[in-house]
C-alpha cells in the first residue's frame, strides 16, 4: 500500500484561470521569492557578521527568517515548474514532504516570537538579570525547543497519513501546494488525525500564544509604571514581534478553517488567501524587522551605501 501511495499523483486544481494568466501568475511569484530570498538571507547574513547583532533577540530574529527561507524553498520552485506545464501535478510523497516542511515551520514560528516575548520580557521587566538569565545556553536550549517539537508533531501526521489504513478516493487537490486540504483526499477523514490534530493545535500553536500575551502584558504593566525610555525601548523592540505574530495567527486561522469549509469556498478566495500565505508572511517579516529594528535598519542602510559608494567609483 506504501508503494501504491508514493506513487500515485495528485492533481493541484487550486490556479484561477492559469491558461490566461500563466505569465502573470510566474512574474508575481518569481518577483516575490527572489525577494523574499534576498531580503531573508541579508538580514541572517549581518546578524551573523555583526558582533552588536549577535545577541538572542536578533539570533532569534535570524532563526525565524531562516525559517521564511526553508519554507519558500520547500514551495516556490515547484509552484513556478507548475504556472508554466502544462499540468499541475504532485507524487503524492512529495506532497506529504511539503505538508511536513509547512507545519514545520508554521508552529515553530510561534516557539520562536514566544522566546522573543520572552527574551523581551527579561529586559525590560528584569534588566538586571538579564545577562545571567538569557545565556548562550538558554537561547540554544530555546531554538532547539522551536525547531525539536514542531519537526516531532508534523513528523507524526505523515506517519498517519502514509499509513495502510488511510485510502485515498480523491485525487484534486483544491490548492496549489499541499497543506490541510491534503485531508480531503481520504476516503474517509481519519478520526485519529483529526484528535491528533486538536492535541497539536493546542500544544504548538495555542500554549506559545498563551506565553506570548502572558510576556506582554507584564511588559506593559511595567512599561506603563515607568519613564518615557522605558516604554520607548518597549514599543520599539516589542511591536514588531506583534505584527508578525499578528500577521501569522490570522494566516493560522484561515489555514486550519479552510478544511472545514471546504465545499463553500469560493475559488478566486482560495487562491487568494493561497498567496498571502506563501507571500505575505515571507515579505513580511524581513520588511518589518529591517524598518521597525534600530540596529538591523542601521547595518542595512551601511550595507547598501557602502555598495553604492563602490558603484560610483
Amino acid at each position: 500500500m506504501d508503494g501504491e501511495l508514493n506513487s500515485t499523483y495528485i492533481i493541484l486544481d487550486g490556479y484561477v484561470e492559469l491558461s490566461k494568466y500563466r505569465y502573470v501568475y510566474f512574474f508575481i511569484l518569481f518577483t516575490a521569492y527572489i525577494l523574499i530570498m534576498c531580503s531573508n538571507l541579508i538580514i541572517v547574513y549581518l546578524i551573523c557578521i555583526h558582533k552588536n547583532l549577535q545577541e538572542p533577540m536578533y539570533i532569534f530574529i535570524a532563526a525565524l527568517l531562516l525559517n521564511c527561507v526553508l519554507y519558500s524553498t520547500s514551495t516556490y520552485p515547484k509552484v513556478l515548474i507548475d504556472v508554466l506545464s502544462e499540468k499541475q501535478i504532485i507524487s503524492y510523497s512529495a506532497c506529504l514532504f511539503q505538508f511536513y516542511i509547512f507545519y514545520f515551520v508554521g508552529p515553530s514560528e510561534f516557539f520562536l516570537l514566544a522566546a522573543m516575548a520572552y527574551d523581551r520580557y527579561v529586559s525590560i521587566c528584569k534588566p538586571l538579570q538579564y545577562p545571567t538569565i538569557m545565556t548562550n545556553t538558554t537561547v540554544i536550549l530555546f531554538l532547539c525547543v522551536a525547531w525539536f517539537v514542531p519537526a516531532l508533531h508534523s513528523a507524526i501526521p505523515i506517519m498517519l497519513l502514509n499509513s495502510t489504513k488511510v485510502q485515498l478516493c480523491h485525487f484534486n487537490l483544491k490548492g496549489i501546494f499541499c497543506n490541510n486540504a491534503i485531508y480531503t483526499l481520504q476516503c474517509v477523514r481519519s478520526r485519529s488525525i483529526a484528535i491528533y490534530g486538536v492535541f497539536a493545535v493546542l500544544d504548538v500553536v495555542i500554549l506559545p500564544i498563551i506565553l506570548i500575551v502572558f510576556s506582554y502584558t507584564k511588559i506593559l504593566i511595567i512599561s506603563y509604571r515607568s519613564c518615557k525610555e522605558v516604554k520607548k525601548k518597549a514599543a520599539e523592540t516589542c511591536l514588531p514581534h506583534l505584527l508578525v505574530l499578528f500577521s501569522l495567527t490570522c494566516l493560522s486561522v484561515y489555514d486550519i478553517s479552510i478544511v472545514r469549509v471546504d465545499s463553500d469556498f469560493p475559488k478566486t478566495a482560495r487562491v487568494i488567501m493561497t498567496l498571502q500565505i506563501v507571500m505575505y508572511h515571507p515579505l513580511f517579516n524581513p520588511f518589518i524587522y529591517g524598518l521597525k529594528m534600530k540596529e538591523i535598519h542601521k547595518h542595512i542602510k551601511c550595507l547598501f551605501s557602502q555598495d553604492k559608494a563602490i558603484l560610483e567609483v
